[in-house]
């Protein structure tokens, strides 16, 4: 018989609300995840590289014109110097470099600090070898940061800090002064940071993305971890990058060979060829300002309390003046009398805190959205 390693691990949300979805015929605005095609000159390049024989392994780390180009996007935008050969590696999307940094660093009675509500595959990871879990709850309506209650948490177990900015469910983007925070608890405690940044390029209203790597001395401990099908709209291709100092990927790289050796090499020389151009990166976050400004202004009139989002392509939506359920009860029923699916927030904390806010998903046609925010905005409420 096999001892299950993860006894309390539950089905994850995304697919249970797609699926719930699929059978009750809602639109679904539940799992991040693009309904528009990815860019025909992306498709043409995979098309070129496959006939142009790239359909072998490709190296371990990944093809060296794609780290190079991931290198110099890195240091024109962060100002920041990750040497190809070393300190980058291309991952099966970010999920896995996620995991696969947490299996290279996490060992039996590691504390790992977590902010909640957190994107559910770092607690199951981080159980996964041995390690604790300590939360810090973030709180609405604008999760903000409460530093002093981070160092409060901090123990001599505490071997890591997960961040994720743009943040996953909330929208909150972490600023310069809690990145500068950040820093100086790293340095404080000695501890290792993993920076989520899958959302990176989806900023809106003239913010920056405070990338870990902008900052010199949390830069020399942090593993930064994006994503390509975020930002392409291509999340199926599952394709992302790591990049960390040479100390740390070293350590990363161990793992990464052991669990997918490499990535899809077609699709690694075609995102080798289009980085070249950064406009394909640097207008992402007008692209998506104007989705969830237009997804507002259809929502205008509604009794949602809405807040917008200052980044990712997710929206909260606060419930708590339609009904008294549970976010899970509310979420459900929406998806089987209404017709529209979302997330439940309260998933997302380990005690299942429900601050009566559901998430939706902006990324998809006007027309999906015209649609869904139609029912939305005369939701009666139960």
């Amino acid at each position: 018989m096999i001892k299950t390693k993860l006894p309390n691990q539950q089905p994850s949300i995304f697919s249970t609300m797609s699926k719930m979805a699929a059978e009750y015929n809602a639109i679904n605005l539940s799992q991040g995840f693009p309904n528009f095609p990815t860019d025909p000159a992306l498709h043409a390049l995979v098309d070129i590289a496959i006939a142009d024989g790239y359909n072998q392994y490709a190296p371990m780390q990944g093809d060296l014109e794609l780290r190079m180009e991931i290198s110099n996007k890195i240091e024109s935008l962060h100002s920041h110097h990750y040497n190809p050969e070393t300190e980058v590696t291309v991952t099966a999307g970010a999920t896995q470099a996620i995991f696969t940094v947490i299996a290279a660093t996490i060992s039996k009675g590691d504390e790992v600090i977590i902010f909640t509500p957190a994107y559910d595959c770092y607690s199951p990871a981080v159980a996964l070898f041995g390690g604790v879990v300590v939360p810090v709850q973030l709180k609405p309506p604008f999760y903000g940061v409460d530093w002093q209650e981070v160092e409060d948490a901090i123990s001599d177990n505490t071997r890591m800090i997960i961040i994720n900015t743009p943040h996953n469910p909330s929208g909150m983007l972490f600023s310069r002064d809690d990145m500068n925070n950040l820093q100086t608890i790293a340095e404080k405690y000695d501890l290792l940071i993993l920076s989520d940044e899958v959302y990176e390029h989806i900023i809106f209203d003239g913010e920056l993305h405070q990338s870990a790597s902008k900052f010199e001395a949390l830069a020399t401990r942090s593993f930064v971890t994006a994503s390509f099908g975020k930002t392409f709209h291509n999340t199926g291709w599952k394709m992302g990058y790591c990049a960390a100092p040479a100390k740390l990927m070293k350590e990363f790289q161990k793992v990464h060979e052991l669990v997918v050796f490499c990535v899809n090499h077609p699709f690694q020389k075609a995102f080798a060829t289009y980085l070249k151009d950064a406009g394909h990166y640097l207008k992402l976050s007008d692209f998506y300002q104007q989705k969830r400004d237009f997804f507002l202004h259809l929502m205008q009139g509604s009794n949602f309390k809405i807040i917008p989002s200052k980044g990712t392509y997710f929206q909260l939506l606060d419930f708590s003046s339609l009904s008294n359920k549970s976010d899970i009860i509310f979420a459900e029923r929406l998806t089987k009398e209404f017709g529209v699916a979302t997330i439940p927030t309260s998933v997302f904390n380990p005690s299942g805190t429900d601050y009566k806010q559901i998430r939706v998903c902006f990324a998809k046609t006007d027309e999906t959205l015209e649609k869904a925010a139609a029912i939305l905005r005369e939701f009666p409420g139960f």
